[in-house]
């Protein structure tokens, strides 16, 4: 058995290079010296696994991004990493642009016609030019006095994000725990556990007085120091090192927490947090995070 793997994942519109990229990415392993075994296709024309030795898997990633650029960069992905151990036991997943398409902040400012002002906040705090804790209470001071009936009703516009069914589905099928955790509101968090079969959820909680928002968070906030605490403890209770979990998410606040997993994914991530990840995926849904474990078409079980 080789001692790491990369896995190629095409978009759906970049299904038809797939095969001539993995063509074009072994060239590249083999040019620097590495011994190349036998593709595997996980899913026909979508992912493919290369196994390969004797070259490390930081070495790989570059060569094998280099060999797609020269192939015009198809709407492809790329993990190379240490073949052993890669199906892991925990996943801790951010929820907003990542288990869900929505922000939901700026859901409910969309309500109040507030959504260009809120989404602006958003977009600076998930990419780290503001303090992520102080971006949220700004943010829920302007809904103060809205009818708590709105949180009803932006829920009622959130999107699942393609592939996060199966994601939380296949892991627990096959013996990993699967948690929520968001800087977000456990209004949301609870139903979105609920309706995908997450096994816990972890968030904040936006204080309601008389049946309208009361304009404040309940503290302490959970921002990127409490996602990280999170892995760590839930990591511990179930006796897993950090090596056997896979943390997920798009936005600055994730940093911490991706960093330190043992398989940490920045999915079509803003700038701040894909600068430092050392996965990304910015092309495929969230299937890609089952095909980087190994996890091929017929393992995948519907969410």
């Amino acid at each position: 058995m080789a001692a790491n793997v990369l896995t190629l994942i095409a978009a759906p519109q970049a299904a038809a290079q797939a095969s001539l990229a993995a063509d074009a990415v072994v060239e590249a392993l083999r040019r620097l010296g590495a011994g190349v075994a036998a593709r595997r296709w996980l899913a026909p024309d979508i992912a493919c696994d290369i196994p390969f030795d004797d070259l490390d898997a930081d070495q790989a990633d570059a060569a094998a991004r280099a060999a797609l650029a020269r192939l015009g960069h198809p709407a492809i992905d790329l993990v190379a990493q240490p073949a052993a151990d890669r199906r892991k036991r925990l996943l801790l997943a951010d929820m907003e642009s990542t288990i869900i398409a929505n922000e939901m902040l700026d859901e409910l400012g969309d309500l109040l016609g507030l959504r260009e002002r809120i989404a602006d906040i958003t977009r600076r705090a998930m990419n780290d030019e503001l303090d992520f804790a102080a971006a949220l209470r700004e943010r829920v001071a302007l809904l103060k006095g809205t009818s708590e009936a709105a949180l009803a009703e932006a829920g009622a516009r959130i999107r699942i994000t393609p592939g996060a069914p199966a994601l939380v589905a296949t892991m627990r099928a096959h013996g990993a725990c699967a948690a929520l955790v968001s800087g977000g509101f456990r209004v949301y968090t609870g139903r979105i556990r609920a309706e995908l079969g997450f096994d816990l959820d972890i968030a904040n909680e936006i204080l309601v007085e008389d049946g309208r928002l009361s304009g404040a968070v309940r503290e302490p906030i959970l921002g990127r120091d409490g996602k990280l605490a999170s892995l760590k403890r839930l990591a511990a209770e179930r006796g897993l090192p950090l090596a056997a979990t896979l943390a997920v998410g798009d936005g600055a606040n994730d940093i911490e927490m991706i960093e330190a997993a043992g398989l940490g994914v920045a999915y079509h991530a803003k700038p701040a947090l894909a600068r430092r990840a050392r996965s990304r995926i910015d092309h495929a849904d969230l299937t890609a995070l089952l095909y980087i474990q190994g996890y091929s078409t017929e393992e995948i079980v519907a969410g």
